[in-house]
């Protein structure tokens, strides 16, 4: 099973060509599910909707409650901004959880969390967006947590591992990884760990998804660092759902256009048992 997290940078820059950048990337990266993170929608059109229908997968959608601020940002009041997950397999639950901030900093963000029916079983699916606030470790902190106890509640009965994505804005070493992985701190659910999928990567492997090669980045003078993440529960029996393979993607322009201001993760999991 390939899986995608990738942040879309909503309606920046020139988001038009970089929306059939994003298609053209998606479509030879070939997803079973991808976790979304700014996504726009229009009273006429969804960019989630859009894009499976063109890829040809389901799709759930997870609207935030306060968008202002970024309307704001763009000077349009009229589009809306969330979360996304396409799935090659029918979604058949979904539940959003507005994550907790203090006002200063509080942006509407979210988790969406789906149970994706396979013919064998469900897979529990997360994506996320976390502050981006460079000062706000404490409230990430506070947001894995909630996010952590929102799985918990919602998992259900599966043998599948719980897959949670996202843009963290959190270095790897962080309090927040660190705590939402729950193995090198105590976890915030009695025995519930995430492994990092990344720590499957070859040693070598480009790992920057807020990279200065990428233009839009480099701006931001901000150092490169690995922001986004695709979080994996230990495997199952006879490793059901462990970590293949990791690596970035849209990581470099198409046709002259950088679809992204982030990178992609993709991560390949086993979806049968492997004894």
């Amino acid at each position: 099973m390939r899986v995608v997290t990738w942040n879309l940078w909503w309606r920046f820059g020139p988001w038009e060509a970089r929306q059939k950048a994003i298609l053209a990337e998606l479509r030879d990266l070939r997803p079973d599910v991808v976790g979304l993170q700014e996504v726009w929608a229009d009273d006429r059109e969804n960019q989630a909707e859009w894009l499976a229908a063109e890829l040809g997968l389901h799709w759930a959608w997870a609207p935030s409650p306060a968008p202002e601020r970024w309307r704001r940002r763009i000077g349009d009041p009229t589009v809306d901004i969330g979360n996304a997950v396409l799935s090659r397999w029918p979604v058949v639950d979904r539940r959003t959880l507005r994550l907790p901030a203090p006002p200063d900093v509080d942006d509407g963000r979210l988790a969406l969390f789906t149970r994706l029916a396979t013919p064998s079983y469900d897979i529990p699916f997360c994506t996320t967006h976390l502050t981006s606030a460079l000062h706000a470790s404490a409230v990430r902190c506070r947001q894995v947590a909630a996010v952590a106890e929102f799985v918990a509640e919602n998992r259900g009965d599966t043998p599948f591992p719980t897959v949670v994505t996202g843009d963290f804005n959190a270095w790897p070493d962080s309090d927040e990884i660190r705590l939402f992985g729950g193995y090198r701190t105590t976890p915030v659910i009695p025995r519930q760990v995430f492994f990092d999928a990344w720590q499957y990567a070859t040693p070598d492997a480009p790992s920057a998804t807020w990279d200065r090669s990428n233009p839009y980045v480099a701006d931001s003078r901000e150092p490169s660092a690995r922001i986004d993440y695709i979080h994996v529960g230990p495997p199952g029996a006879d490793g059901l759902g462990h970590v293949r393979a990791v690596r970035r993607a849209g990581a470099a322009p198409v046709d002259g256009v950088w679809p992204s201001d982030h990178a992609a993760v993709v991560a390949d999991l086993a979806t049968e048992p492997t004894p």
